[in-house]
C-alpha cells in the first residue's frame, strides 16, 4: 500500500526542518499543502520539485477522494501545514482518518511544534499539560473554554492572534485572578522571538504598551493547589444569589456583590444570578 507522510515543518526558522523531512519532501509524488505559496518556499529550500496540491479547511472534504485515488494508484504523498505539525489547529484530520480507514500507511515525520516550543520555554512543569488551541471569540463556547483554563491543575497552552491577545489576557485575569502566572511566546524561532513571563495582569499591561505582532502562543500556569472546587464555588454563588435577590437586590447589583465576595469573574457571577432568577 502507499504511504501518507505527515511532515512537520518549521514554525519560523527553516534550519529547524529535519533531514528526514527534507528527504521525504524530495521523494514523494505530491505534497498536500495548506497554502501552496508558502509551502513552495520550503520545497524550493530543500530542492524538491514535486507538485504541490492545496488542501485546506475549505476543500478538505472534496479533496479527500482525490487523495485516496492517488494513493490507490501507488503514489506516496506528504501532508504539510503552513508551519509546525499538521492537524494541530490545522486541517487534515478528516483526510488522515480516511487514508487510514482505506488501509494505507500513515507515517508521522516529527519536527517543530509551536505547542511544545512555548511549553518548554514557559518555565512551567512539562510532565502534563492541556492544549486547547484558539479560544472561541465569543459566546458560551468561549466561556466554557476559559473556565477549563481556570480550573486546570496543569499548564494550559493556547493559541491567539496578536490582535486579540490583550483581550484574552484580560478575560483570563478576570476569571482566573490577576496573579495567575502566564508565559506568552511571540515569533518563536524567528529573529524577533520573545517570551514574556509574569502574571496575567502584568502580561496584559505589557502588551497594551507593546502591541504584539506575528505568531502568538501562550501557556497559562496551573490553578493553585488550594483553589476551590468549581462545583462548590457555583453552589455557594447560587445560594448567595438567592439570598440577595430575595432581599430585593437588583440582579446586576447581586452579580457584582457575588463577584466581589467570592473573587470570581463578573461574567460568571452574572450567569449564576441569571440562572437563579429564572428558576
Amino acid at each position: 500500500m502507499s504511504t501518507l507522510f505527515i511532515v512537520s515543518t518549521p514554525i519560523g526558522n527553516l534550519g529547524d526542518l529535519s533531514p528526514r523531512a527534507a528527504e521525504t519532501l524530495r521523494t514523494v509524488h505530491r505534497v498536500l499543502a495548506e497554502d501552496t505559496r508558502r509551502s513552495r518556499v520550503l520545497t524550493q529550500h530543500v530542492g524538491a520539485s514535486v507538485p504541490l496540491v492545496s488542501l485546506h479547511a475549505h476543500n478538505e472534504a472534496e479533496r479527500t477522494q482525490r487523495v485516496l485515488d492517488w494513493l490507490a494508484a501507488g503514489e506516496d504523498l506528504a501532508l504539510v501545514s503552513d508551519a509546525g505539525t499538521p492537524l494541530v489547529s490545522d486541517p487534515g484530520g478528516r483526510l488522515v482518518r480516511a487514508v487510514a480507514e482505506a488501509g494505507h500507511t500513515v507515517v508521522p515525520i516529527p519536527g517543530a511544534s509551536a505547542v511544545l516550543s512555548v511549553l518548554v520555554a514557559s518555565g512551567f512543569s512539562c510532565d502534563r499539560f492541556l492544549f486547547l488551541g484558539f479560544p472561541d471569540r465569543k459566546g458560551r463556547a468561549r466561556q466554557v473554554l476559559l473556565e477549563r483554563v481556570r480550573d486546570a491543575r496543569e499548564p494550559v497552552v493556547l493559541y491567539e492572534s496578536p490582535q486579540r491577545l490583550v483581550r484574552l489576557l484580560d478575560d483570563l485575569a478576570e476569571l482566573c485572578g490577576d496573579d495567575r502566572d502566564v508565559a506568552v511566546g511571540r515569533e518563536l524561532t524567528k529573529l524577533h522571538e520573545e517570551v514574556v513571563r509574569g502574571t496575567l495582569q502584568e502580561a496584559a499591561a505589557y502588551y497594551r504598551q507593546h502591541p504584539p505582532r506575528g505568531e502568538v502562543s501562550l501557556v497559562v500556569g496551573p490553578a493553585p493547589d488550594d483553589a476551590p472546587d468549581e462545583r462548590e464555588v457555583e453552589e455557594e454563588a447560587a445560594t448567595m444569589a438567592r439570598t440577595l435577590l430575595d432581599q430585593g437586590m437588583k440582579p446586576s447589583q447581586a452579580a457584582r456583590e457575588i463577584a466581589r465576595r467570592l473573587a470570581i469573574g463578573r461574567n460568571a457571577a452574572y450567569r449564576v444570578v441569571h440562572d437563579v432568577s429564572q428558576t
